[in-house]
């Protein structure tokens, strides 16, 4: 069977996240790093200090000591000591860290401490996640989940200047946890439709979408759905779309698409298994759907992903 019960860990896993953390940031004095765009999501903290983060298009926005941001498929963004700052490019800056740590000023008289990392997605399904984040999301160190957040940060940065055995692989966890922690925090706050995320928060549309997610390859019917949710079949229609953005039926073709690019990008089911497991009669039924969300059969999308994978081997 291909799906869980959390659609929030369903995605996230689908996503295949790859973590890199960067070096962390002590400065004083003036200073400004300006960062070219970049896919994906990028979180991060401050440990110490503040410091001004101001991204293309957007007014500046005062970072103080305990607050987390996460950057969803930002454009160019400065990191600054003041807004009038001149930044300069930050990639040479942080491709000359030594030991896990960039440094601008003296040494012994730093007042800003910045922690943070980059989390990558297969392109495939990125959609699932990046199509729902604005481009900023901050969680205050006041905020009622800043505390938790700030200490993840502070375990971040730790690990990241340690260099201990198994360093990589607690960054990994933590940048990761991290995130889930940032994405929960946005869900619950936001005014803006935040599809299945926001969704989650919602007890009937909730309890559908975990339904879902839990047997995907049943024959869903609205009605089914609509029991799950305690509502009537209108009244579950109306109120899945105002939230995830798209009928709860067409939501689910849409899943059971992400599940089978990943599937067969990463070959592991044959067609006519894959077509079972996403509750397709046939396999002409479930090569249909397929091409209709996706825009290629399900042969051509395998055989293009073991292409790709050859080539990546060979480079």
């Amino acid at each position: 069977m291909l799906g869980f019960q959390d659609p929030m860990a369903d995605a996230i896993g689908l996503l295949r996240p790859r973590t890199v953390i960067g070096p962390s940031l002590r400065a004083t004095g003036e200073w400004a790093l300006r960062f070219e765009p970049f896919p994906h999501v990028r979180v991060g903290g401050l440990v110490r200090g503040r410091c001004w983060l101001i991204l293309d298009g957007h007014e500046p926005v005062l970072l103080r000591e305990g607050d987390t941001f996460m950057l969803g498929n930002p454009p160019p963004y400065v990191l600054a000591s003041t807004p009038d700052a001149r930044p300069r490019p930050g990639d040479p800056v942080w491709a000359a860290a030594a030991d896990g740590l960039v440094r601008i000023g003296a040494e012994s008289n730093d007042d800003l401490y910045l922690c943070g990392g980059h989390i990558g997605f297969d392109d495939d399904n990125a959609a699932l996640l990046t199509d729902l984040l604005p481009p900023l999301v901050i969680v205050r160190a006041d905020d009622p989940r800043g505390g938790d957040l700030g200490q993840l940060i502070t375990l971040l940065a730790a690990e990241v200047e340690a260099t201990a055995p198994g360093g990589p692989l607690v960054q990994n966890h933590l940048a990761q946890v991290l995130l889930v922690h940032m994405l929960r925090a946005h869900a619950c706050r936001t005014d803006r439709p935040t599809g299945w995320l926001g969704a989650l928060n919602q007890d009937g549309i909730g309890a559908a979408l975990r339904a879902l997610h839990a047997d995907v390859a049943h024959s869903w019917t609205l009605n089914e759905l609509a029991g799950i949710s305690h509502m009537s079949r209108s009244a579950f229609a109306e109120a899945f779309r105002n939230h995830v953005g798209v009928p709860p039926l067409e939501y689910l073709i849409q899943w059971r698409m992400s599940l089978a690019r990943d599937a067969l990008a990463r070959d592991t089911l044959s067609i006519s298994e894959l077509a079972k497991a996403t509750g397709y009669q046939s396999e002409s039924a479930f090569s249909t759907a397929f091409r209709r969300v996706v825009g290629s059969s399900p042969a051509t999308f395998r055989g293009e992903a073991r292409r790709a994978q050859a080539a990546s081997v060979s480079a």
